[in-house]
């Protein structure tokens, strides 16, 4: 299992990976996970689940905070243009909507029925 990294590693790592991204711009300069790991952590990953979880995890936290963070099987890398956003958005979007429409048939409701269940719970869960 993956070491528990402290604030400051946390922090730290942070940085290290702003600093990285800002060379990856456009899906012809995408870096992949090994290496993307090494150059955040300083060492290679031993187990690609445990090991890369830190690092996904700041890369969620870096596209909530706004960063155009794209990635593909291959790798990672900054959105170069509005189109490349928009691109990765709907393939995002399909992706997440066929796994919504599994659930809903599953639970033998349609697709809309299932998503107002969803925002009645995600509107219940603010208070």
């Amino acid at each position: 299992m993956a070491e528990k990294l402290t604030k400051a590693e946390i922090e730290a790592a942070r940085t290290r990976l702003y600093g990285t991204m800002i060379n990856h711009n456009g899906p012809d300069k995408k870096i992949g996970m090994g290496q993307l790991y090494k150059e955040v952590f300083g060492r290679p990953w031993h187990h690609r689940i445990n090991d890369t979880r830190p690092l996904r995890h700041l890369i969620t936290d870096m596209r909530k905070d706004g960063m155009p963070v794209l990635s593909d099987s291959n790798g990672y890398w900054l959105a170069a243009s509005s189109k490349e956003l928009n691109d990765f958005f709907d393939r995002r979007k399909k992706h997440h909507l066929k796994g919504l429409n599994q659930l809903a048939r599953m639970k033998k409701v349609s697709l809309p029925e299932y998503l107002g269940q969803l925002q009645l719970e995600l509107e219940g869960g603010d208070e």
